[in-house]
């Protein structure tokens, strides 16, 4: 019996080990391919382009992974520092002007010109913030992240009853990179606390990695106040007149 159970629980050491080594290697490994990957992406696409002279490897006569990423990084770094002044200015103008002639590609820069501009504007709110709605309906939840509020005609339009509609993207698991555009009134939204790293981070796990919430005072308020609604507490009898 005691043999048994000392081979039962010495294939059980050896699984969890296995199984903490495992989460230990899998996202150091991911990590590193995925990053590897980027650099070797960004350099196949910058190296072809960079003349022998100002190539490391015509003199190293070996690969430099990395050379590429950084020659993109620091010549975008250069284009906005040159656009921020009034020459630089007047080139983007031009430029522009002339895209804006052509029928096609006038769609295309305009689009992901403002694509860029809302994400990676510095004030702005695009998905700082993540929310619970009913999907696919009532009594379910799905996780949205909040993008901004309802402007221009859509907003004219469902605004007509007096309640604030709001824009929401509702992505799938777990892969959250293309989903749904969505329009929810205000009142059915129900915002959380957790961040939108740690949204991510739920809908790619299928809600296996929770982050953690403390209660805040409101919070706990509320559950109180739930409590004496259930059960109410009711004043005590006066002794009659005998």
């Amino acid at each position: 019996m005691s043999e048994g159970s000392d081979k039962i629980s010495m294939a059980t050491r050896l699984r969890n080990n296995f199984l903490t080594g495992l989460i230990i290697c899998a996202p150091m490994a991911i990590t590193v391919y995925l990053t590897w990957t980027f650099i070797r992406w960004a350099d196949s696409w910058v190296k072809p382009y960079l003349p022998d002279r100002y190539n490391p490897e015509a003199y190293l006569k070996f690969a430099v992974p990395g050379t590429g990423l950084l020659i993109a990084i620091l010549f975008i770094t250069l284009v906005g520092f040159l656009g921020r002044n009034l020459i630089g200015r007047s080139i983007v103008a031009y430029s522009e002007n002339i895209l804006n002639r052509m029928p096609l590609v006038r769609t295309v820069y305009k689009s992901t010109k403002q694509i860029f501009e809302t994400v990676l504007k510095e004030q702005g709110n695009s998905f700082k913030k993540v929310g619970l709605i009913e999907f696919p309906r009532a009594g379910t939840w799905a996780l949205v992240f909040v993008s901004t509020d309802a402007k221009g005609e859509i907003a004219a339009r469902l605004n007509q009853d007096g309640e604030e509609m709001v824009a929401v993207f509702l992505a799938p698991t777990p892969v959250p990179t293309a989903g749904f555009l969505m329009f929810v009134p205000r009142s059915k939204l129900m915002l959380l606390d957790m961040s939108p790293e740690e949204g991510v981070k739920l809908l790619i796990s299928a809600g296996l990695v929770t982050p953690d919430y403390k209660p805040t005072a409101s919070d706990v308020m509320a559950a109180f106040q739930d409590l004496d609604a259930e059960n109410p507490v009711e004043p005590p009898k006066r002794a009659g007149r005998s």
